[in-house]
C-alpha cells in the first residue's frame, strides 16, 4: 500500500513538479490551503503531513493528528517556527524539514528589491501610471559601481546576494556574528554599526530564533543608517520592529523598505483583499499607506523553479529515510530523539 501524503499551501502551477518527482510512489493529494485549526479533519487518513511556513502545526494541531495516529509531519521549507517541536517529540511524531535550496531564489529577490528601491523604480512607475512624467529627485541615486551594499547575515542566502553586488561593482559590507573565511574576494565583513553608517542598501538575511533575536532590528539600528539608504527583508518579519519601520521611513529617516515577509502574514498572504488588510491600524494597511516608500511582495522568495525542486526532492527524500529508519540528517524530531 502506498505512502499517502497530504501536501498544503501547494499552488496549482506546483503539482507537475510534484509529480515528476516523486520517484518513490508516494500517494499526494493536494491542498491549495494552509492547515489551520478549521480544517484539520483533511488530514485524517494520511500517513504523512507536508507543510509550507504560516501553515498552523500547534500543539493543538499536531495533538489531534496525534490521534488520528500521524506520525509524520514535515515542512518543505528551511523556517520550521510553524511546528511546535516540544509538542511533535511528547507525541512522538517526526519532524523533518529542508535545510536549504537554491540560495538565489531568495537572493535574487533581494538583489532585484534594493535595486528597486534605491533606484526609486516604484514610485516612477507609479507616477507614470497616473500621468506625472517628471523625475524625480528620489530616482537620482549613484550607479552600482558607487554603491556600498550591507549584507547582514552572510549565510547561503546572504553570500549569493553578496556575488550579486559584486558582481555589478558595488562594494559589499559583511555582518555575521559568526563570519566565515575566503570570502574576502567577495565582501569585507565589518561592525554592524559601521555597516549601517556606510550602506545605501542594507538587506537582512538572518534566521528568526523565537525569543532568542525578535526584533532584533530596531530603531536603534534604523538610525544608524544613512537617510538616504534602503532597507531590504527578505528573511522573517519577526526579526525586525516593523512599528519602528514605519516611523523611519515616515520621518525620513531611511528613504524605504522592501519587504517579502509581514508579521501575521497567514492572514493575508494567498488571499485576495483580505479582511484582516481593511483594518487601518494593521502593519498592512501601514505599509499600503507609505507605498511606494514601502513596497511588500507576498512571500515569493523561494518561488523559482530551481527552488522548487529542491524543496519537493529533499522532502521526498526525507519521507523515504523516516520509513527507512534513518535519521541522519534534516530531522528535527525523531524517534531516535
Amino acid at each position: 500500500m502506498a505512502f499517502k501524503i497530504i501536501s498544503f499551501g501547494t499552488r496549482d502551477n506546483e503539482i507537475s513538479h510534484f509529480d515528476a518527482l516523486n520517484k518513490e510512489g508516494f500517494e499526494l493529494t493536494y491542498k491549495a490551503e494552509n492547515l489551520t485549526h478549521e480544517n484539520i479533519e483533511l488530514v485524517k487518513g494520511f500517513d504523512g503531513v507536508l507543510l509550507r511556513a504560516n501553515n498552523v502545526a500547534d500543539k493543538q494541531n499536531l495533538d489531534q493528528m496525534a490521534e488520528w495516529g500521524i506520525k509524520y509531519v514535515f515542512t518543505r521549507t528551511v523556517g520550521y517556527n510553524h511546528i511546535d517541536l516540544d509538542a511533535a517529540k511528547a507525541n512522538g511524531q517526526i519532524v523533518a524539514y529542508v535545510p536549504a535550496y537554491s540560495p538565489y531564489a531568495v537572493a535574487d529577490l533581494a538583489f532585484g528589491l534594493g535595486i528597486m528601491q534605491n533606484r526609486n523604480l516604484s514610485g516612477a512607475v507609479a507616477n507614470s501610471q497616473e500621468g506625472d512624467f517628471r523625475p524625480n529627485p528620489a530616482s537620482f541615486v549613484p550607479e552600482f559601481q558607487n554603491l556600498t551594499v550591507g549584507i547582514v547575515g552572510t549565510g547561503k542566502i546572504g553570500l549569493a546576494e553578496a556575488k550579486l553586488w559584486k558582481g555589478v561593482g558595488s562594494k559589499v559590507l559583511g555582518y555575521d556574528p559568526f563570519p566565515k573565511d575566503g570570502i574576502e574576494d567577495i565582501l569585507t565583513y565589518a561592525s554592524l554599526e559601521d555597516l549601517l553608517k556606510e550602506s545605501d542598501i542594507v538587506s537582512l538575511h538572518v534566521p528568526y530564533f523565537k525569543g532568542t533575536n525578535d526584533q532584533f532590528f530596531a530603531e536603534k539600528e534604523l538610525k544608524m543608517m544613512k537617510s538616504s539608504a534602503v532597507l531590504v527583508n527578505t528573511a522573517r518579519a519577526e526579526i525586525t520592529d516593523e512599528e519602528a519601520i514605519i516611523e523611519a521611513v515616515k520621518n525620513g529617516e531611511i528613504k524605504g523598505f522592501a519587504t517579502d515577509v509581514i508579521s501575521n502574514e497567514r492572514a493575508y498572504f494567498g488571499q485576495v483583499q483580505p479582511e484582516a488588510a481593511k483594518d487601518s491600524a494593521s502593519i498592512m494597511a501601514q505599509f499600503h499607506a507609505l507605498y511606494p516608500k514601502i513596497v511588500l511582495t507576498p512571500h515569493i522568495g523561494s518561488y523559482t523553479e530551481n527552488a522548487l525542486d529542491d524543496m519537493i526532492s529533499i522532502s521526498y527524500q526525507n519521507f523515504k529515510n523516516a520509513i527507512d529508519g534513518n535519521f541522519e540528517q534534516n530531522f528535527l524530531v525523531s524517534r531516535e530523539a
